[in-house]
């Protein structure tokens, strides 16, 4: 299936700084690992119309989607699909959405990560998926030090963040959305139930601290 062209678009802390291409081998090592451990505490299906592993937030109201092979998944290999309700509450004219990023009452955001197919072995849970995706594009997956969280980037400033020890912290998992597009349909951004909207410090191209708005949903999972 030809792959959709869909514009895609934790806390403050933890957007700042992800970082990856200085410690490759234990940034994917530990980042899989955790994320295996969410994978454990979540609730985590195939979603067999998408070629994608679902893993639901706890309240429902979002999940992160990951591939099962690049070869079949559509429209997107990462994706997030976030209740669109709450923003339509602070202001959200849908109508003013880039196309196809609103479907059913959902908003979508997400990118496409290559054509590879997967192995067979690599399809069967979400852990091997996962380990094969990280592999394929690794440059997808992002480590904030400081703060031990890891993140897989959804392009256009949106990510699906989690813990690297869920034991010392109590966001495990969040969903980060670029807050421009929302507030260009329209949206109360500081309003958004269920939602923070925070200013958070990034590194820039250059390497340079800056800081940067986004909407932020955490979730404890333990």
């Amino acid at each position: 299936m030809k792959k959709l062209a869909i514009v895609s678009g934790v806390s403050a802390l933890v957007l700042a700084g992800l970082v990856g291409c200085t410690q490759t081998d234990v940034v994917a090592k530990y980042g899989i690992s955790s994320f295996n451990e969410v994978v454990e505490l979540s609730d985590v299906t195939a979603d067999s119309e998408l070629n994608a592993w679902s893993l639901s937030a706890p309240d429902g109201s979002a999940r992160f989607l990951f591939s099962t092979n690049f070869k079949t998944t559509a429209p997107h290999d990462v994706m997030a699909e976030i209740d669109a309700q709450p923003f339509i509450d602070a202001g959200l004219d849908v109508t003013k959405l880039p196309a196809g990023m609103f479907i059913d009452g959902m908003i979508m955001v997400g990118q496409a990560l290559g054509e590879q197919e997967f192995s067979a072995n690599a399809q069967a849970t979400p852990e091997a998926s996962f380990k094969e995706l990280v592999k394929l594009s690794r440059v997808t997956l992002g480590y904030h030090e400081a703060l031990a969280h890891y993140g897989i980037d959804l392009g256009d400033g949106n990510k699906f963040e989690w813990a690297k020890d869920l034991a010392a912290n109590d966001k495990d998992i969040v969903f980060v959305l670029d807050p421009v597009v929302f507030a260009d349909a329209g949206v109360d951004v500081a309003n958004v139930s269920g939602w923070v909207f925070a200013k958070v410090e990034v590194m820039d191209a250059s390497g340079n601290k800056v800081e940067v708005e986004k909407l932020l949903k955490p979730f404890n999972l333990k």
